[in-house]
């Protein structure tokens, strides 16, 4: 069947169909707010701002990309998806720590409805903080809020005009309600929608900025940069769909249970453990907390502090940056996947149910075994994070590109998603006896 007949099977199930509309409908919301501008600020002054920089590249670069370009446009989605995210890292590190959060977590559906609330109260108390330094940032014409390290405005020129507290109040209020309605549009995706919300949100935002980034690489780089650096994508793009569809089966049999005259279990079935269990959050995380010194540093008065975090961490290029980024991959791929599978669990849920893994006894052998075996296939789905988030940088760094469209963590991102996505898709074809995309 062609990719077109595919596409028409899912406009004709009428609650699959309004799934995708609603969910197209909220990205066009989500979208319009990253151009919808704030008050009182002078968008003449940070046009010029960003002409006199040759570059834009750095830590608002890639806070650009998950805002869909609302922080060079300062919209009213300002700080896009990103608090969010920095909350639910918050929330999750804690969860380790913290009895109370990890007993919501062992809770099931009631402990996550718990945690999810607190998660939306930290993501404002976030944004509160993150609007009122970049508040502040804008007063006082700094350059590094964009990106712009060494750029200055000339004298006289502010890009908060005839600035006020009231002023100032009024655009912190408004980048945290901001913040509300992207992750409450994240959350009307996921309930009534297609995809997980926030995924799609940053989906959306990723794509949105690679018109602008390819243009900015053609004329920025040479004819055959571009080509290599496209080629390049499509590997990297064929590698991404290999290792998130790769996934180890371990067996599983149940017993056999005579209940009078009839004969139950004894039938055999599998658990999927991916190579890549976390998915594309180790690269989320590790570049957001990689950004949060170069957004403190906004705002604090300590010129050190400063001249480090310009000179280690706003450049992408940077040795320091790069080596940080993968190590810090690493950690969040074994720290989320121990959070999304617990082997102990699994091991008393196939106990509970009569089952066995051949050739493996019930309880702890079982609990070990798997547990080795996440630990192995973690570590090369780890790796490959960490070579498709970093072979682009160092590409980069040696040809001193400053735009990157096809960056390891947008790729990852838009793969990931629409794969997941499609998935989604195709289990609702399935159920209604269509063909789906992926077979």
């Amino acid at each position: 069947m062609s990719g077109l007949a595919r596409l028409r099977n899912m406009f004709r199930v009428p609650d699959l169909r309004n799934k995708i509309l609603f969910t197209i409908f909220i990205v066009g919301i989500y979208r319009f707010g990253s151009h919808v501008p704030v008050p009182f600020v002078d968008f003449n002054a940070i046009k010029e701002l960003q002409d006199r920089a040759e570059d834009t590249g750095g830590v608002v670069a890639f806070l650009d990309l998950f805002s869909g370009g609302a922080i060079t446009n300062v919209a009213v989605f300002f700080l896009g998806i990103m608090p969010y995210i920095t909350a639910s890292i918050i929330m999750q590190l804690l969860g380790v720590v913290i009895p109370k959060l990890e007993e919501w977590q062992q809770q099931g559906p009631a402990g996550q409805k718990k945690i999810t609330q607190w998660t939306r109260y930290l993501t404002v108390a976030l944004a509160l903080v993150q609007s009122t330094g970049f508040v502040f940032a804008l007063k006082n014409g700094n350059a590094g809020l964009f990106g712009l390290s060494g750029i200055s405005l000339p004298e006289g020129v502010n890009l908060i005009p005839d600035f006020t507290a009231w002023k100032a109040i009024l655009i912190v209020i408004t980048w945290t309600a901001g913040t509300a309605l992207v992750m409450w549009l994240g959350e009307l995706i996921t309930q009534r929608g297609i995809g997980n919300g926030m995924s799609i949100l940053i989906f959306a935002s990723v794509v949105s900025r690679l018109p602008f980034q390819l243009s900015a690489l053609w004329s920025e780089g040479s004819r055959f940069q571009f080509l290599v650096i496209i080629v390049m994508a499509i590997a990297m793009i064929v590698g991404i769909v290999i290792v998130e569809s790769g996934q180890r089966r371990i067996p599983v049999q149940f017993a056999k249970r005579v209940v009078g005259r009839r004969m139950y279990g004894g039938q055999s079935t599998y658990i999927p453990l991916k190579v890549n269990q976390s998915g594309v959050i180790p690269v989320i995380f590790a570049s957001s907390l990689l950004q949060l010194p170069a957004l403190i540093a906004t705002v604090t008065p300590w010129t050190g502090l400063q001249s480090f975090i310009d000179t280690n961490l706003t450049n992408s290029d940077s040795w320091f940056y790069i080596v940080s980024f993968g190590l810090m991959i690493l950690f969040f791929a074994y720290f989320y996947t121990a959070i999304a599978f617990n082997p102990a669990q699994q091991a008393d849920i196939i106990r509970k149910q009569g089952g066995f893994i051949p050739g493996i006894r019930p309880g702890p052998p079982t609990e070990r075994y798997l547990a080795k075996v996440l630990n192995r296939i973690t570590l090369p789905g780890a790796l490959f994070l960490m070579t498709i988030a970093l072979i682009p940088l160092m590409v980069f760094k040696f040809w001193n590109i400053a735009q990157f469209p096809f960056g390891g963590t947008s790729l990852l991102i838009t793969v990931g998603v629409a794969l997941e996505t499609m998935k989604q898709i195709d289990s609702q074809l399935m159920m209604r006896n269509y063909e789906g995309f992926l077979k």
